[in-house]
Protein backbone atom coordinates (compact mmCIF):
# COMPACT_ATOMS: atom_id res chain seq x y z
CA UNK A 1 0.00 0.00 0.00
CA UNK A 2 1.32 3.98 -0.85
CA UNK A 3 2.64 5.90 2.13
CA UNK A 4 0.00 8.08 2.60
CA UNK A 5 1.77 10.43 5.01
CA UNK A 6 2.70 13.58 4.72
CA UNK A 7 6.34 15.38 4.45
CA UNK A 8 6.71 17.66 7.04
CA UNK A 9 5.44 21.44 6.58
CA UNK A 10 3.09 19.96 4.06
CA UNK A 11 -0.32 19.09 6.19
CA UNK A 12 -2.16 17.67 3.28
CA UNK A 13 -5.79 17.37 2.64
CA UNK A 14 -8.19 17.06 5.43
CA UNK A 15 -9.37 13.12 5.10
CA UNK A 16 -12.53 13.55 7.16
CA UNK A 17 -15.85 12.69 5.25
CA UNK A 18 -16.96 16.01 4.81
CA UNK A 19 -13.56 17.82 4.21
CA UNK A 20 -13.61 14.67 1.26
CA UNK A 21 -16.53 16.18 -0.20
CA UNK A 22 -15.64 19.61 -0.32
CA UNK A 23 -12.56 18.77 -2.03
CA UNK A 24 -14.48 16.81 -4.28
CA UNK A 25 -16.55 19.45 -5.19
CA UNK A 26 -13.70 22.14 -6.10
CA UNK A 27 -13.24 19.48 -8.45
CA UNK A 28 -16.35 19.32 -10.03
CA UNK A 29 -16.19 22.66 -10.54
CA UNK A 30 -12.93 22.77 -12.24
CA UNK A 31 -13.60 20.16 -14.55
CA UNK A 32 -16.84 21.65 -15.66
CA UNK A 33 -14.94 25.18 -16.41
CA UNK A 34 -12.36 22.78 -18.15
CA UNK A 35 -14.62 20.88 -20.90
CA UNK A 36 -16.65 23.96 -21.18
CA UNK A 37 -13.05 25.72 -21.99
CA UNK A 38 -12.89 22.39 -24.39
CA UNK A 39 -15.63 21.97 -26.22
CA UNK A 40 -16.06 25.90 -26.59
CA UNK A 41 -12.45 25.69 -28.32
CA UNK A 42 -13.26 22.59 -30.79
CA UNK A 43 -16.77 24.94 -31.72
CA UNK A 44 -15.13 27.89 -32.17
CA UNK A 45 -12.00 26.76 -33.85
CA UNK A 46 -12.87 23.00 -35.70
CA UNK A 47 -16.51 23.92 -37.01
CA UNK A 48 -16.31 25.75 -40.30
CA UNK A 49 -19.69 27.70 -39.98
CA UNK A 50 -17.39 29.22 -37.13
CA UNK A 51 -16.09 32.95 -37.82
CA UNK A 52 -12.91 31.97 -36.20
CA UNK A 53 -13.19 28.48 -37.63
CA UNK A 54 -9.07 27.48 -38.92
CA UNK A 55 -8.19 26.30 -41.76
CA UNK A 56 -7.13 22.54 -41.62
CA UNK A 57 -7.22 19.98 -38.70
CA UNK A 58 -3.80 20.18 -37.54
CA UNK A 59 -4.00 23.77 -37.09
CA UNK A 60 -7.14 23.90 -35.51
CA UNK A 61 -6.13 21.45 -32.82
CA UNK A 62 -2.96 23.64 -32.42
CA UNK A 63 -5.45 26.75 -31.75
CA UNK A 64 -7.53 24.51 -29.13
CA UNK A 65 -4.49 23.36 -27.67
CA UNK A 66 -3.19 26.75 -26.52
CA UNK A 67 -6.39 27.70 -25.19
CA UNK A 68 -6.92 24.42 -23.23
CA UNK A 69 -3.03 25.12 -21.89
CA UNK A 70 -4.07 28.80 -20.92
CA UNK A 71 -7.34 27.60 -19.33
CA UNK A 72 -5.63 24.64 -17.44
CA UNK A 73 -2.79 27.20 -15.97
CA UNK A 74 -5.21 29.46 -14.99
CA UNK A 75 -7.37 26.73 -13.15
CA UNK A 76 -4.10 25.13 -11.02
CA UNK A 77 -3.16 28.80 -10.06
CA UNK A 78 -7.14 30.03 -9.20
CA UNK A 79 -7.91 29.49 -5.64
CA UNK A 80 -9.93 26.82 -5.86
CA UNK A 81 -7.17 24.76 -7.96
CA UNK A 82 -5.01 25.72 -5.09
CA UNK A 83 -7.54 24.02 -2.47
CA UNK A 84 -7.91 20.45 -4.31
CA UNK A 85 -5.21 20.43 -5.83
CA UNK A 86 -6.19 20.93 -9.39
CA UNK A 87 -5.73 17.36 -10.42
CA UNK A 88 -8.76 17.72 -12.78
CA UNK A 89 -7.53 14.36 -14.47
CA UNK A 90 -8.20 10.72 -12.79
CA UNK A 91 -5.12 9.36 -13.58
CA UNK A 92 -3.10 12.29 -12.09
CA UNK A 93 -4.82 11.37 -8.68
CA UNK A 94 -4.36 7.91 -8.84
CA UNK A 95 -0.83 8.64 -9.28
CA UNK A 96 -0.38 10.97 -6.73
CA UNK A 97 -2.04 8.21 -4.13
CA UNK A 98 0.44 5.97 -5.57
CA UNK A 99 3.48 8.20 -5.05
CA UNK A 100 2.78 8.66 -1.29
CA UNK A 101 1.63 12.09 -1.98
CA UNK A 102 -2.55 11.83 -1.77
CA UNK A 103 -4.87 9.79 0.68
CA UNK A 104 -5.95 7.00 -0.71
CA UNK A 105 -9.43 7.50 1.11
CA UNK A 106 -9.50 11.01 -1.53
CA UNK A 107 -9.41 9.29 -4.55
CA UNK A 108 -13.07 7.85 -5.13
CA UNK A 109 -14.42 11.00 -4.16
CA UNK A 110 -12.01 12.94 -6.64
CA UNK A 111 -12.72 10.53 -9.13
CA UNK A 112 -16.64 10.99 -8.59
CA UNK A 113 -16.18 14.98 -8.89
CA UNK A 114 -14.30 15.19 -12.40
CA UNK A 115 -16.42 12.45 -14.03
CA UNK A 116 -19.63 14.58 -12.84
CA UNK A 117 -17.68 17.94 -13.76
CA UNK A 118 -17.05 16.31 -17.32
CA UNK A 119 -20.64 15.62 -17.58
CA UNK A 120 -21.60 18.99 -16.71
CA UNK A 121 -19.27 21.03 -18.28
CA UNK A 122 -20.13 19.30 -21.72
CA UNK A 123 -23.86 19.85 -21.21
CA UNK A 124 -23.49 23.06 -20.50
CA UNK A 125 -21.28 24.05 -23.39
CA UNK A 126 -23.91 21.94 -25.36
CA UNK A 127 -26.89 24.61 -23.44
CA UNK A 128 -24.74 27.38 -24.74
CA UNK A 129 -23.82 26.80 -28.50
CA UNK A 130 -26.36 24.45 -29.14
CA UNK A 131 -26.12 22.15 -32.40
CA UNK A 132 -22.44 23.54 -33.16
CA UNK A 133 -21.19 22.12 -30.55
CA UNK A 134 -23.37 18.75 -30.02
CA UNK A 135 -23.55 18.31 -33.72
CA UNK A 136 -20.69 16.90 -36.29
CA UNK A 137 -17.92 17.60 -36.74
CA UNK A 138 -17.44 19.49 -33.29
CA UNK A 139 -19.82 16.32 -31.78
CA UNK A 140 -19.26 17.15 -28.36
CA UNK A 141 -15.25 17.70 -28.55
CA UNK A 142 -15.43 13.79 -28.33
CA UNK A 143 -12.25 11.96 -29.26
CA UNK A 144 -11.17 9.02 -31.67
CA UNK A 145 -7.92 8.03 -33.26
CA UNK A 146 -7.26 9.43 -36.66
CA UNK A 147 -7.45 6.52 -39.64
CA UNK A 148 -4.72 4.73 -39.71
CA UNK A 149 -4.02 4.56 -35.21
CA UNK A 150 -4.91 1.37 -34.40
CA UNK A 151 -5.93 0.43 -30.47
CA UNK A 152 -2.46 -0.71 -29.39
CA UNK A 153 -1.05 2.70 -31.10
CA UNK A 154 -3.32 4.67 -28.91
CA UNK A 155 -3.10 2.32 -25.78
CA UNK A 156 0.65 2.88 -26.09
CA UNK A 157 0.49 6.43 -26.94
CA UNK A 158 -1.53 7.32 -23.82
CA UNK A 159 -0.06 5.24 -21.30
CA UNK A 160 3.34 6.49 -22.57
CA UNK A 161 1.70 10.16 -21.60
CA UNK A 162 0.40 9.62 -18.72
CA UNK A 163 3.82 7.78 -17.74
CA UNK A 164 5.88 10.96 -18.42
CA UNK A 165 3.33 13.38 -17.03
CA UNK A 166 3.36 11.36 -13.68
CA UNK A 167 7.28 11.50 -13.61
CA UNK A 168 6.93 15.03 -14.14
CA UNK A 169 4.45 16.46 -11.76
CA UNK A 170 6.66 13.45 -9.21
CA UNK A 171 9.84 15.47 -9.81
CA UNK A 172 8.60 18.97 -9.40
CA UNK A 173 6.68 18.54 -6.18
CA UNK A 174 9.66 16.68 -4.91
CA UNK A 175 11.67 19.70 -5.27
CA UNK A 176 9.38 22.35 -3.56
CA UNK A 177 12.05 25.45 -4.97
CA UNK A 178 10.68 24.35 -8.64
CA UNK A 179 7.04 23.69 -7.81
CA UNK A 180 6.10 27.50 -8.60
CA UNK A 181 6.98 26.53 -12.26
CA UNK A 182 4.69 23.15 -12.37
CA UNK A 183 1.77 24.71 -13.50
CA UNK A 184 3.40 26.80 -16.44
CA UNK A 185 4.83 23.03 -17.85
CA UNK A 186 1.77 21.22 -17.39
CA UNK A 187 0.25 24.12 -20.09
CA UNK A 188 2.59 23.59 -22.07
CA UNK A 189 2.50 20.01 -22.38
CA UNK A 190 -1.12 19.94 -22.40
CA UNK A 191 -1.04 22.37 -25.40
CA UNK A 192 1.98 20.03 -26.93
CA UNK A 193 -0.41 16.65 -26.35
CA UNK A 194 -3.49 18.06 -27.92
CA UNK A 195 -1.45 19.52 -31.05
CA UNK A 196 0.73 17.07 -31.71
CA UNK A 197 -1.47 14.32 -30.87
CA UNK A 198 -4.85 15.29 -31.70
CA UNK A 199 -4.68 14.91 -35.17
CA UNK A 200 -3.22 11.38 -34.36
CA UNK A 201 -4.02 9.45 -31.34
CA UNK A 202 -6.41 11.56 -30.11
CA UNK A 203 -4.45 13.28 -27.31
CA UNK A 204 -6.89 12.77 -24.32
CA UNK A 205 -4.80 11.85 -21.86
CA UNK A 206 -7.06 12.51 -18.89
CA UNK A 207 -10.27 9.83 -18.34
CA UNK A 208 -12.15 12.90 -17.54
CA UNK A 209 -11.79 14.82 -21.01
CA UNK A 210 -12.98 11.50 -22.79
CA UNK A 211 -15.78 10.62 -20.50
CA UNK A 212 -18.48 13.44 -20.61
CA UNK A 213 -18.23 14.35 -24.56
CA UNK A 214 -18.67 10.56 -24.91
CA UNK A 215 -21.70 9.54 -22.98
CA UNK A 216 -23.61 12.89 -24.26
CA UNK A 217 -22.50 12.53 -27.93
CA UNK A 218 -23.11 8.61 -27.97
CA UNK A 219 -19.78 7.87 -29.63
CA UNK A 220 -18.51 5.05 -26.96
CA UNK A 221 -16.45 3.43 -28.73
CA UNK A 222 -12.84 3.85 -27.59
CA UNK A 223 -14.40 4.91 -24.51
CA UNK A 224 -12.58 1.82 -22.40
CA UNK A 225 -9.37 2.48 -23.98
CA UNK A 226 -9.48 6.46 -23.00
CA UNK A 227 -10.69 5.64 -19.52
CA UNK A 228 -8.04 3.04 -18.86
CA UNK A 229 -4.74 3.58 -20.82
CA UNK A 230 -4.19 6.86 -18.72
CA UNK A 231 -4.85 5.91 -15.07
CA UNK A 232 -2.49 2.36 -16.54
CA UNK A 233 0.22 4.97 -17.68
CA UNK A 234 -0.05 7.04 -14.06
CA UNK A 235 0.44 3.35 -12.23
CA UNK A 236 3.54 2.64 -14.37
CA UNK A 237 4.48 6.29 -13.44
CA UNK A 238 4.44 6.38 -9.99
CA UNK A 239 6.10 3.12 -9.74
CA UNK A 240 9.14 4.47 -11.77
CA UNK A 241 9.38 7.21 -9.05
CA UNK A 242 9.18 4.91 -6.41
CA UNK A 243 12.09 3.04 -8.24
CA UNK A 244 14.15 6.38 -8.97
CA UNK A 245 13.34 7.12 -4.61
CA UNK A 246 14.72 4.02 -3.88
CA UNK A 247 17.95 4.36 -6.20
CA UNK A 248 18.69 7.86 -6.23
CA UNK A 249 18.45 11.12 -4.36
CA UNK A 250 14.80 12.09 -5.34
CA UNK A 251 12.62 12.67 -3.07
CA UNK A 252 8.94 11.81 -2.56
CA UNK A 253 6.24 14.26 -3.67
CA UNK A 254 5.50 16.64 -0.53
CA UNK A 255 2.38 17.62 -1.47
CA UNK A 256 -0.67 16.76 -3.61
CA UNK A 257 -1.40 20.34 -4.86
CA UNK A 258 0.10 20.87 -8.07
CA UNK A 259 0.79 24.65 -7.34
CA UNK A 260 1.11 25.25 -3.91
CA UNK A 261 -0.91 27.52 -1.19
CA UNK A 262 1.05 30.68 -0.03
CA UNK A 263 2.35 28.79 3.72
CA UNK A 264 3.56 26.12 1.24
CA UNK A 265 5.20 28.47 -1.06
CA UNK A 266 6.74 30.42 1.68
CA UNK A 267 8.53 27.74 3.39
CA UNK A 268 10.32 26.08 0.18
CA UNK A 269 11.83 29.20 0.02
Amino acid sequence: MADTRTAPGDTGPDTTPEASSWYALYEFALVTVLLFGVVSAVRLFVVPSSALAVSGIHLALAAVGAVVGVLAFLLIRSAWGRRSGAHMNPAVSVGLWLMGAFPGRCVLPYVVGQAAGSLAGTGLAALVWGAPASDPPADYAVIQPAPGWGTTSVVVTEVGCLLLLTLVIGFFLANPTYNAWLPGVLAVLTAAIVAVLGPRSGGSTNPARQFGPALLSGNHHYLVLYLLAPVVGAVLGAAAHRELVRRTRLRRPRTYRLCPLAAEAAEAL
